[in-house]
């Protein structure tokens, strides 16, 4: 007589539930253990599957029978699953095919890629094989995700390990990645996101700055260090000009986390509270609110209809200009003198565009309050010296600050500074301690510092285009960003608030049309000038199209350079930033085309775009080493943009198609890795630049990806046709996919064949792993 079957009280049965569609993780292993019900196999696996072979190593793994008539078909049967027991597979898995160690199932492992399964409906007694990198690789992720909640046996779909690889990244950057990226300065979240791996002072306590004129947020945070001892909080209250760089210079000892905008809520218990706004940091070692990246990050968010949080990091922004004088280069005390390319105007926007318009006037006042605060850093900041230059107009990235930028790592700097800690007799780190006490003088290391806290406020940290010269550049991208913060403001006056908007705070307004004199002696008239009007905003960009023209534009090579404003003449270093102009709308047609088509080929390769070209860059040996934004990223979205703009559709989604074929195949190849950046030329993520790429160094599943590539796919998704997507997902080569003729895209002709190395993902991978 067969034994008696028992099972656990409240037990699901596997015959009792069909096949799950693909959900997020949380609702697919969400609920408890799947047994079966089945006399028919063994009674060693009476309560589910629990494999124990033993992993088939080097010869012996080919001896496995090919698939035969022993196995499982679903032709007319339903949909394949596998019953799993998940601590035992993940054993499994890593000890046969992550020959490598590192927790991640990729291309470059020498494993059989080939595993055995028991089958859901046989109790686990008859198998199937599942094959190649991708399915394993997504084996071990849905092992892990299951280890997330709990499960110690589950029933998986056989649709979660073929899934289409780019409705799979793209799930996962939507209902994942976004989520796990998820920060709030509160009593709940302060614990995730005071840890600052770019802190070198040897301190872990976290500290907490409150801005000056805030008390009940200065009381909320005593409250809390009070509450949670264990976190040996620290809350300090800014002075009322807390970007004085003496100020600044006396944290870099005692760096912490900056205060950011709260909502008062109801407590529980009939009073009031304050609550953090949740926001999207960039990832890895970027564990705070970052200016630029919080742009593209809101363009992704948009995407997967995250409007109130990409609203919410607007509200930050605000509350960065109230309080800190400017948005910030990033929400850390280190930064407090340094802010990033301006994007505001555009991420208002286009919230404002995908507001419920259920309550127009709140939505009218949210967007009144954007556009002042834009207005006063616009004023403040861009068209205020030092950034501004009377003598041609233009907006530079310039910074203030004293000292060697403490957030950078500790050698960073080791070869600048040890010819002057040689003049002096003294190791580097004594000389920089002295350097930056203002004991020791060296105007050239002043001049030098200068030129690298602007590179860091440019965003493009770090590249041979800006080395030891940013300070005095007139940029293409600023002068781009300001022309459209120009017109944003202009539009919304004119289109939102009837022609007439009253600043509410009180700020110099900065001259208009610049000049030295203007500067010099600046008039204002400020009964007059508080009320602002879409004329003058137009008048200032079109001035600014006319600086860009004369200074930027170069006719005979058809690009935009930057201009050195002290040397006065134009720096002929070749960016894909001179696109930006076209995401601006500040180029004419006769420029757009131009640069169409006499300068994109100069920046296109088979990944996409890159950052600049290398004729432009110099050779790359041992003593001028890689610099990391002279490699990719949110370049992409900007160009794909401009380029639709002027109506060179075909254009924006051959690059589309180029970029997001990179990141597909990458996911694909490498265990689901969305990285940071990557080589857009050799299709690798394996760069070889300063402190190396974030977002790859991860345990079995990706959990965040990075900010700005998650919303590069998801954005780029909205670029591509249905038969675009197929090829991607099937990762189909640009070669292949364009160089065919495909019915509906042209680009056949604009293929770089110069450009473009044969596309081999393994021997490129093998060949990055030698470096």
């Amino acid at each position: 007589m067969a034994p008696a079957l028992t099972h656990p009280p409240g037990a699901a049965f596997l015959d009792d539930h069909a096949s799950k569609p693909i959900l997020d993780a949380a609702s697919y292993y969400g609920g408890g253990d799947v047994y079966s019900r089945s006399r028919t196999y063994s009674h060693s696996q009476l309560h589910g599957y629990n494999p124990k072979k033993q992993p088939a190593f080097q010869e012996d793994w080919h001896s496995r029978p090919r698939r035969m008539s022993h196995d499982e078909k679903t032709v007319s049967g339903p949909p394949r699953r596998f019953l799993i027991d998940v601590e035992e597979t993940i054993r499994v898995v890593l000890e046969q095919e992550d020959t490598d160690g590192d927790f991640q199932i990729s291309i470059t492992d020498a494993g059989p890629k080939m595993m055995a399964l028991g089958t859901a409906t046989s109790n686990g007694f008859k198998t199937f094989d599942i094959r190649g990198t991708y399915m394993l690789s997504n084996l071990l992720q849905e092992l892990a995700l299951a280890r997330d909640h709990n499960r110690k046996r589950i029933v998986l779909d056989e649709a979660r390990l073929t899934e289409n690889p780019v409705d799979r990244l793209s799930r996962m950057i939507k209902h994942s990645f976004w989520h796990s990226l998820t920060r709030r300065i509160d009593g709940d979240g302060l614990e995730i996101i005071t840890a600052d791996p770019k802190n070198r002072t040897g301190r872990v306590n976290p500290r907490i700055y409150v801005p000056h004129g805030e008390p009940a947020m200065a009381e909320y945070y005593r409250k809390v260090a009070k509450e949670k001892p264990h976190m040996n909080l620290d809350v300090q209250v800014l002075p009322a000009k807390p970007d004085d760089p003496l100020f600044v210079k006396s944290l870099n000892s005692k760096p912490g986390l900056l205060a950011l905008a709260m909502n008062e809520v109801d407590d529980g218990v009939g009073g009031k509270t304050l609550k953090g706004i949740p926001f999207i940091v960039p990832g890895a070692r970027f564990n705070e609110l970052y200016n630029w990246d919080s742009y593209f990050i809101a363009l992704g968010l948009l995407v997967d209809g995250q409007v109130s949080m990409a609203k919410g990091m607007v509200e930050h922004f605000i509350f960065e200009i109230k309080h800190y004088g400017k948005i910030l280069n990033g929400s850390r005390s280190y930064y407090l003198c340094r802010t990033q390319p301006p994007f505001l105007t555009d991420m208002a926007l286009q919230i404002y565009n995908q507001l419920d318009r259920s309550d127009v006037d709140a939505n009218r006042d949210w967007l009144k309050r954007a556009i002042q605060a834009a207005i006063k850093e616009y004023h403040t900041i861009w068209v205020a010296e030092p950034r501004m230059d009377p003598k041609t107009g233009l907006s530079r990235y310039r910074p203030d600050g004293l000292g060697i930028p403490p957030e950078t790592e500790a050698t960073h700097f080791t070869h600048i500074l040890e010819p002057y800690a040689e003049k002096h007799g003294l190791s580097v780190l004594e000389f920089s301690e002295k350097y930056n006490d203002g004991i020791l003088k060296e105007p050239e290391l002043d001049e030098y510092f200068l030129h690298d806290r602007s590179v860091r406020e440019s965003g493009h940290d770090t590249t041979y285009r800006f080395e030891k010269r940013c300070a005095n550049l007139g940029t293409i991208d600023l002068q781009c960003l300001l022309y459209k913060y120009e017109v944003d403001i202009g539009t919304a006056i004119r289109e939102v608030f009837d022609d007439e908007l009253d600043l509410e705070e009180d700020f110099p307004l900065a001259p208009f049309p610049p000049s030295v004199e203007a500067y010099a002696s600046p008039k204002r008239e400020s009964s007059k000038s508080r009320m602002q009007n879409s004329e003058e905003w137009f008048e200032r960009a079109e001035f600014r199209k006319k600086m860009i023209d004369k200074y930027l534009w170069n006719e005979s090579k058809s690009l935009y350079f930057d201009y050195d404003t002290v040397a006065e003449k134009q720096i002929l270093y070749e960016s894909v930033t001179a696109f930006w102009a076209l995401w601006a709308g500040c180029a004419s047609e006769e420029q757009c085309w131009k640069l169409v088509s006499r300068s994109l080929k100069k920046f296109e390769v088979l990944g996409g775009l890159v950052s600049g070209t290398e004729e432009s860059r110099g050779k790359i040996s041992l003593d001028r080493p890689n610099r990391q934004w002279d490699y990719p990223p949110p370049h992409q979205i900007m160009t794909w943009v401009g380029l639709e703009r002027y109506g060179y559709l075909e254009e924006a989604q051959r690059l589309s198609y180029r970029f997001l074929y990179m990141m597909t195949t990458a996911f694909v190849d490498f265990n689901g890795v969305v990285p940071e950046k990557f080589d857009a030329v050799k299709l690798s993520h394996l760069v070889d630049a300063e402190y190396g790429n974030q977002g790859i160094d991860f345990k079995m599943v990706p959990r965040e990806g990075f900010g700005w590539m998650n919303s590069a796919y998801q954005v780029g998704l909205s670029f591509l046709t249905s038969h675009m997507r197929r090829a991607v997902a099937a990762c189909t080569s640009p070669e292949v996919f364009f160089g065919a003729g495909v019915s509906g895209v042209s680009g056949e002709s604009t293929l770089l064949t110069n450009n473009l190395p044969p596309s081999d993902p393994l021997g490129l991978a093998m060949e990055n792993l030698d470096l």
